[in-house]
């Protein structure tokens, strides 16, 4: 999704401070607020211990020296190492104090966006890439803990030292205070010209490492499709055109700031130039000491190195809150009805009887426009426990829809959905996904071990783990694998085949031992043999509970209490397989297609 200008939305960038955002952040602060004031405190300390070197040159030089005093010499070099040491150590705890502070608020909202995204439903991720949304959890998370360890109280420190250099400055001597505040300006406009610059070349570097992203995920899931048809040059030339564009964005943002330093560094340069050129008259007519001077050049530069940092922690902290503008933004999206106080898995309810279910004139659409498609229009259906409804139809007459709605991914527009006589927008989501087993079309596998995969964390036995996949007959398939029930899977389930993978969701679902069964072609990606087995299995667990199925292969469904012919989402027939065949209309057309490509397969040699 990209913006009227062509930047990409998780690019653009807003006001570099935002209150209401501030306040925001400052929720997950508060209960880490000891390590923010022990931050401070080192800041501040180490910003005192800078002023330690340059009062202790001023005495050597005035003091120690025109006497001849080595003792006086000595204990200040002693106090000049200890001071330096204690500003190290301020250092290193200050640095890992704030490090921690950061990991932990990444930490409580990393947590906190996965368990809300877990709650969202299903329509939002139909309207936002994944991409975009893994984004929000790493790269933006990350953001804010660069604010934390690097910004804010960094940044705090920066101007408590700004303010104890030049209250120092002041006390020592305000003339030449005055003098080195006069290269400030100059300071400020080179700052200022180097944020903005370096504000559009990073949100240029973010929207090209995009591109490339998006570009990657593309093509590594097509792979095949790139190697069959031999785009591998091709593609490889398109890829080098993104990567030029984002190097040539990266060296434009090190012109930027090749630039910046050097421009700094001469301003203080002229600045302490000037500083030695005014005092010198002074100096000569004894007004003012050389340890004096020297110990205002060390200010000086201290004065100067902070004005430096800031300019970059004013990037830090917008970057900062236009991340914190899209984590919010994901975290207000609105959780699906009935899941916004579910914190963990709930316990599936096991071994109960069947459940009746109703549709009631049934009409959705996808969308909210009003020209939309209707996808169903007033479908009305009732199976009981120990019955069997089927779907069918041709693709995209919408038999996974109702199982979608029936599972409340969506919500219907008009018509009410019914389970056990109760609408289930009245039910928690929770407790309604508890009673069913679901066997989808496109099958997904945790990448974990088998046993981890059949249980989806339901407190089920081993053996009742391998009772459940020897009724489909995936223990043959399980017993094949290198570690058994232990044997990891790969992505997505990808170290085993299609049919593997559906004999394995098969049992899934047999061992949560739902009151409703929904199959989604179920059956579609394996073989005669396999398939029978499971119809077997079935046979038996559909005993006493109600199942729904949709299905591409009408041999499958022959059985069933009832079936429900859908075109262009109306219910064009309903019967038993006997009755619909004798009416020679859809389904009986259906029917024999089929039944005739199986015939002209059977018949084509080899």
């Amino acid at each position: 999704m990209t913006s009227p200008g062509g930047i990409h939305e998780e690019d653009a960038l807003g006001k570099a401070f935002d209150g209401r955002l501030a306040r925001r952040l400052l929720t997950y602060v508060r209960p880490h607020a000891p390590l923010v004031a022990g931050a401070l405190v080192l800041l501040m300390a180490e910003g005192a211990l800078q002023l330690v070197p340059p009062l202790l040159t001023r005495r050597v030089i005035d003091v120690a020296i025109p006497a001849r005093d080595a003792g006086l010499v000595r204990t200040s070099a002693l106090l000049l190492v200890g001071a330096l040491l204690a500003q190290v150590a301020a250092s290193y705890l200050q640095t890992l104090i704030t490090g921690t502070l950061g990991q932990r608020v990444m930490h409580d909202l990393r947590r906190q966006l996965f368990a809300h995204l877990q709650r969202l439903p299903v329509p939002f991720f139909d309207r936002n890439p994944v991409g975009r949304l893994v984004t929000r959890v790493t790269s933006d998370v990350e953001s804010l803990n660069e604010l934390f360890t690097s910004g804010v109280v960094a940044g705090i420190g920066d101007l408590f030292t700004l303010l104890a250099i030049t209250g120092l400055m002041v006390a020592v001597d305000w003339r030449l205070a005055v003098a080195a505040y006069l290269v400030v300006p100059g300071i400020l406009l080179v700052s200022r010209w180097f944020r903005r610059r370096v504000r559009t070349e990073y949100r240029e570097i973010r929207t090209r490492l995009a591109r490339i992203n998006a570009f990657l995920q593309e093509r590594l899931a097509g792979m095949r499709v790139v190697q069959l048809f031999g785009r591998e040059a091709h593609e490889a030339g398109r890829f080098a055109a993104i990567d030029r564009a984002h190097l040539d964005a990266h060296l434009r943002s090190v012109t930027v700031y090749a630039l910046y330093f050097p421009l700094i560094e001469i301003l203080t340069t002229v600045a302490l130039a000037f500083l030695v050129v005014a005092a010198a008259p002074r100096v000569e007519a004894g007004a003012l000491t050389v340890g004096t001077l020297a110990a205002f050049l060390q200010l000086a530069r201290r004065f100067y190195q902070p004005l430096q940092d800031l300019s970059d922690k004013y990037n830090t902290l917008q970057q900062a809150m236009a991340s914190a503008e899209r984590i919010f933004g994901l975290l207000d999206a609105p959780v699906a009805e009935g899941t916004a106080g579910v914190t963990a898995a709930a316990p599936r309810a096991r071994g109960g009887a069947g459940v009746t279910v109703a549709f009631e004139d049934v009409w959705f659409r996808y969308g909210d426009a009003e020209d939309a498609p209707w996808v169903l229009r007033g479908v009305s259906f009732v199976v009981r426990p120990d019955e069997t409804l089927a779907l069918v139809g041709h693709t995209g007459a919408g038999k996974t829809t109702i199982i979608s709605l029936l599972l409340r991914f969506y919500e219907p527009q008009r018509g009410r959905i019914t389970l056990g006589g109760r609408d289930i927008r009245a039910l928690p989501v929770e407790e309604l996904r508890r009673v069913v087993g679901y066997v989808q079309q496109d099958i997904f596998l945790f990448a974990t071990d088998i046993a981890g995969n059949i249980r989806l964390g339901a407190p089920l036995t081993d053996a009742e783990v391998r009772a459940a996949a020897a009724q489909v007959g995936a223990d043959r398939v399980i017993a094949r694998l290198p570690e058994g029930y232990a044997h990891r899977l790969g992505e997505r389930g990808a170290s085993v085949s299609v049919g593997e993978r559906q004999l394995l969701s098969f049992a899934r679902a047999i061992a949560a031992d739902p009151a409703l069964l929904l199959l989604d072609e179920a059956t579609s990606a394996v073989d005669s043999e396999v398939e029978a087995e499971i119809q077997r299995a079935l046979s038996i667990l559909m005993r006493g509970r109600t199942t729904i199925a949709v299905a591409h292969r009408l041999s499958t469904i022959t059985a069933a209490t009832e079936i429900l012919v859908l075109h262009h989402g109306e219910v064009r027939e309903r019967g038993t397989h006997r009755a619909l065949l004798a009416r020679r209309g859809l389904y009986s057309r259906l029917y024999r297609l089929q039944a005739g490509e199986l015939e002209t397969a059977i018949s084509v040699p080899g």
